[in-house]
């Protein structure tokens, strides 16, 4: 799963008083709702820095896709770089949003993180992560994992024509989306004995991630515990929007209000 070397760390600045955390926005150009919501909450939200853990958006196919003039990348893009004027964002990769390279995270602001990372906040060692690494069930997804992140299939596929490239992902969008709709599918969770062994790892009592899509707070034993992030689908009923925000006073969740 991953050997063991030590996880990275990035320690918080002494001014930071509030810390934001999303993941599973799955932002896309048929959802305008949802990329609403996200614009509202950047220019209201009191974070001092921003954590977004993976799988901002639906499908990245290369970062040339935000050089199109007037293209959704090239809009999410000036989003970005607008909040990180305002305040740092750092991003983690999550698993439609492993292709987001330094091109378009220097374009957008975003600083990249190591998975997992420690984060060092509000006197306590928070493990940061996308989560599908550790869906070790999920032995068909994680074969595909390891194929599609070495830098051999990368190549490949980004040296494709852009076009073609979105065709590729929008097949594979298509074929995702009839496997959620198979009733006798089997989502695998994040396995708990390895959520464990990471914080064990991290010195950390606390795992926070997202991809599931079932956000719950879970207790490991031990004193150590795994929060899970919520997706955000502004146009469901109700509609699902959450961020956690920590502070000195521990970890709490914010409910967006998809009304604008």
């Amino acid at each position: 799963m991953m050997d063991e070397a030590a996880f990275a760390a990035l320690q918080a600045p002494a001014g930071w008083r509030v810390v934001d955390l999303v993941s599973d926005l799955h932002l896309q150009t048929s959802d305008s709702a949802t990329l609403a919501l996200w614009e509202r909450y950047l220019a209201d939200t009191p974070a001092d820095a921003l954590f977004i853990l993976g799988d901002l958006f639906e499908v990245w196919v290369g970062d040339d896709a935000a050089d199109e003039p007037g293209s959704f990348e090239s809009h999410c893009a000036e989003v970005l770089a607008a909040e990180a004027r305002r305040r740092p964002v750092f991003f983690l990769h999550g698993n439609r949003d492993f292709l987001v390279g330094p091109g378009f995270a220097a374009r957008a602001g975003l600083t990249l993180l190591a998975e997992p990372t420690v984060l060092v906040f509000a006197g306590c060692r928070w493990l940061l992560s996308h989560g599908d690494l550790l869906c070790l069930e999920d032995t068909d997804y994680l074969a595909f994992r390891a194929q599609v992140r070495s830098p051999g299939w990368q190549s490949a596929f980004l040296a494709r024509p852009l076009a073609e490239r979105r065709t590729v992902a929008r097949q594979i969008r298509t074929q995702s989306e009839a496997r959620k709709a198979d009733p006798r599918a089997v989502w695998a969770d994040v396995d708990a004995g390895a959520a464990r062994d990471w914080l064990r790892r991290a010195d950390a009592p606390v795992l926070i991630h997202g991809h599931t899509h079932r956000p719950a707070e879970h207790d490991l034993g031990d004193g150590r515990a795994r929060w899970v992030l919520s997706d955000w689908d502004a146009a469901a009923r109700p509609p699902r929007a959450e961020v956690l925000r920590l502070t000195a006073d521990g970890p709490q969740r914010m409910a967006l209000s998809a009304s604008a």
